[in-house]
């Protein structure tokens, strides 16, 4: 679907009409590909604000992960007064030392000169520690972290992101590597304004032997995989290395079907609301266990509570919810995911912010997040398997072009990148997921909306 609005902003007469008029005008994002898979624009540039808890040689080498040119704040020259110099792809800010409300001010001093020396659709990412829960001082500053960066976002602008990556005790920067590749890439390119943990894995993960295909030799299931978010999901996986089955409702097996072909993967035609789901599933994968499970599947239903009837209620939170709930229990009580397995649920901004018309969509959809923050600590204590959840904001797919006109558009505007997002959006998120060396990221809720103002 092709959003008019953003091609007009860059025409000649666009760009003078909406800087006059003071509208939107987006930037069109760069995405990962393979002729332009790294961020463009400069160096990456890495500071430090006050003391670090971080091994400097850990943190260098994952920031090398990002393949970017790595410079410290001595390697650079000053900005001029007008706030130009060298320009960079991204800034990482190490702030994970501070302990109290007066060393804030080396967030200040450190980002205050390169602020406009991001390029466009750069990065920005602050490096931070958990909030210390026997100590308010520390945790005050810790959390007036999140604050800070969630504004940063929103004020960058020209398709630039920020973000708070969080580290638990005992979290080392080599837990950190997945993540920090992750957002110091196109790959992250509609992922703004999020805070992520980091959570202790009590071994160092190792490099993918491959990083061009990290999923090699890997068997993933994907949901509602015929079309749209479920489709790029399968294909971004299968582009990874994964043997991908695809999996989606017999009514759409003719399309599902042709998916599969192409992404050399195998078609699961299959209702996952039946009794059975889970056994059909087990017996259909190839060598009897699965290393990535990801519940796409969804449907909607909406009415005005006054207005909704009980099958739409229930038709909704079987498919969205209940069926990931019995699907995951069975598979994990059966040993089908085992020790570095992975499971990505979909939830939504409208599971967090709530929509109009939709409490039916929105209540399966808070119910997937309280099903990650649940689950992923015994899962991964249990059987050595990760959980979390992406929340998608407005993704152009068939589904949203049947938006009315106004509704879609102010969806489109409504977020700190001004534009829609992809479905490969979801996909890329769902992929990083999905990797061997994520061991780290677990019970998290990455929502991939471009930072929606709507929600938290």
């Amino acid at each position: 679907m092709t959003d008019r609005y953003l091609r007009w902003t860059r025409s000649r007469t666009g760009r003078l009409l909406s800087r006059r008029l003071g509208l939107p005008r987006p930037e069109p994002l760069h995405r990962w590909s393979a002729e332009r898979p790294l961020l463009e624009g400069g160096p990456l540039l890495h500071l430090t604000a006050g003391r670090t808890t971080c091994d400097a040689a850990e943190l260098a080498a994952a920031l090398g992960r990002s393949g970017l040119d790595v410079r410290r704040e001595a390697d650079t020259g000053p900005p001029t007064g007008s706030g130009r110099g060298d320009r960079f792809s991204a800034v990482v800010l190490d702030a994970t030392g501070i302990r109290a409300i007066p060393e804030l001010r080396e967030v200040h001093r450190a980002l205050h000169p390169v602020a406009r020396r991001i390029a466009s659709c750069g990065r920005a990412v602050v490096l931070g520690s958990s909030p210390d829960p026997h100590d308010h001082h520390q945790a005050a500053a810790q959390q007036a972290l999140e604050g800070f960066v969630r504004s940063l976002g929103k004020e960058l602008g020209g398709g630039r992101t920020a973000h708070l990556v969080r580290f638990a005790p005992d979290a080392t920067p080599a837990d950190a590597a997945s993540t920090l590749a992750f957002l110091l890439s196109p790959r992250s390119a509609y992922v703004s304004g999020q805070v992520i943990g980091i959570g202790a894995t009590g071994q160092t993960p190792g490099p993918v032997p491959d990083p061009r295909q990290p999923l090699a030799g890997r068997t993933a299931l994907v949901t509602g995989a015929a079309r749209g978010i479920g489709e790029a999901v399968a294909a971004t996986l299968a582009r990874d290395g994964a043997h991908v089955l695809c999996l989606d409702v017999p009514q759409a097996a003719d399309e599902l079907t042709a998916v599969a072909e192409r992404l050399r993967g195998t078609a699961l035609p299959l209702d996952v609301t039946a009794h059975d789901a889970g056994a059909r599933i087990t017996s259909a994968l190839p060598s009897g266990s699965l290393d990535v499970l990801v519940h796409n599947a969804g449907i909607t239903r909406d009415r005005r509570l006054a207005n909704m009837t009980a099958d739409r209620w229930d038709g909704v939170l079987d498919v969205n919810l209940d069926s990931v709930l019995r699907t995951t229990d069975h598979l994990l009580r059966e040993g089908a995911l085992g020790p570095g397995g992975r499971v990505v649920a979909t939830a939504s901004i409208a599971g967090i912010a709530g929509n109009t018309g939709q409490t039916n969509y929105a209540a399966s959809k808070a119910g997937i997040i309280g099903l990650v923050r649940s689950l992923a600590p015994r899962a991964a204590e249990r059987h050595g398997v990760t959980v979390n959840a992406v929340a998608p904001g407005f993704i152009e797919t068939a589904m949203t072009a049947a938006v009315p006109f106004t509704i879609r558009e102010a969806g489109r505007r409504m977020n700190s990148l001004s534009q829609g997002g992809l479905p490969v959006d979801v996909a890329e998120t769902t992929a990083w997921f999905a990797r061997p060396d994520s061991g780290a990221v677990n019970g998290q809720v990455v929502r991939v909306c471009g930072q929606s103002l709507l929600g938290a």
